[in-house]
């Protein structure tokens, strides 16, 4: 039985575990956090990504965990409200769609429930090290002893280890795209009723959605920047955290509460707006699968549906290829490219706003399965 170790905990990582156990293979999964990270902004399923979700057997737990939005208010930087729709919302598009918008810790979740019981996990860990030869690659963890695999999968993020270590320096293949975002949870203080309110105020401005039927407040804040030093992207850097805070607090409307709720917020995330661009996904009996390979960024909308997309392709490649990693992985690359290529424009086909539904709906169905 071939060994897989998978880096990464999140989304992309569990769902090639499933996968991979499915067609019977030994997946180790790695992740450096001590659990499931909570918190994350909502995530779509769209197109052929339901499929997936489907194959598993999760579309109906996802569909009872989806968000219920009944419609959104675009304000005026004084909280004005300029316009308003019930028919499609800024975070999930047309609220008629039979794609599913979800909270990011609730597809993780339930991934993680549908598949502990048949991968290994190894929580609070990561790899510092790996070592190829002809018979697989010896990976050393941060904590836990040494072990051989005979592939290695970096589902690990726009921040991948794995890619740094198999492929060299991000800045390699990283593109900013202007600006920031941030994510974190509140109280709904504005006693928000499943409605969305959006606002900008200059080069920056957010996105405010309640959830957990009403008790919590979900905020996306997002602004123009620069890329800020390499030490400020970690979720956790204080400094990072307090920019955000400031920015907030210049806000016209509610600034001073939304600052105050970063200020606390126990799942703080801020990261650059970044795509991951790369010539090849694999070195070797290494290949990368999600954000650390090609990261659309979450102006694509798509990120969630290319991991788990990407997951499933992998997946089958690998089943198919008779132990041979290298016939494996150009077909992986050759299936998943042009849906990659797609989708990864639809961040940078209009700046700063939604991608055209056109292009939506034809980045989100342009790739089968079964192929």
């Amino acid at each position: 039985m071939q060994t897989v170790l998978i880096s990464g905990g999140g989304i992309a990582g569990p769902v090639l575990a499933y996968w991979l156990r499915r067609h019977g293979f030994a997946p180790t999964v790695v992740e450096r956090a001590p659990g499931q990270r909570p918190g994350g902004q909502a995530v779509d399923i769209r197109g052929v990504a339901l499929e997936v979700v489907e194959r598993m057997g999760l579309l109906e737990q996802a569909r009872r965990v989806r968000t219920r939005m009944r419609g959104m208010s675009i304000l005026d930087p004084e909280g004005h409200e300029l316009d308003r729709s019930t028919e499609a919302t800024f975070s999930s598009g047309r609220l008629d769609s039979e794609d599913i918008e979800v909270l990011r810790e609730d597809l993780v979740r339930m991934v993680y429930e549908h598949t502990r019981a048949d991968v290994e996990y190894l929580f609070g860990d990561g790899i510092i090290a790996l070592d190829e030869d002809e018979t697989g690659v010896r990976v050393d963890f941060a904590h836990g002893p040494s072990r051989t695999f005979d592939l290695v999968i970096g589902a690990d993020g726009l921040h991948s280890t794995v890619r740094r270590l198999a492929f060299g320096p991000e800045e390699r293949f990283a593109h900013h795209l202007g600006s920031y975002l941030s994510v974190f949870s509140a109280d709904n203080f504005l006693a928000l009723d499943d409605w969305q309110m959006w606002l900008r105020d200059g080069n920056a401005g957010f996105g405010i959605m309640p959830v957990r039927r009403n008790t919590e407040l979900r905020i996306a804040f997002g602004f123009e920047s620069a890329p800020l030093a390499h030490d400020l992207r970690a979720d956790e850097a204080l400094a990072l955290r307090q920019l955000v805070v400031d920015k907030l607090a210049s806000m016209r409307w509610e600034g001073a509460r939304l600052a105050e709720a970063a200020r606390k917020a126990p799942d703080f995330y801020c990261d650059a707006m970044a795509q991951i661009r790369m010539d090849h996904w694999s070195r070797g009996r290494v290949t990368l699968l999600g954000d650390a390979g090609y990261c659309p960024s979450p102006l694509s909308g798509q990120g969630t549906s290319l991991a788990l997309v990407g997951a499933h392709v992998l997946a089958d490649c690998i089943a198919r290829a008779n132990g041979d990693h290298r016939i494996a992985y150009a077909r992986y690359e050759r299936r998943m490219r042009p849906f990659v290529t797609l989708n990864q424009a639809l961040a940078t086909e209009n700046p700063g706003g939604p991608a055209s539904e056109e292009s939506v709906a034809h980045a989100k169905n342009a790739l089968s399965l079964d192929s």
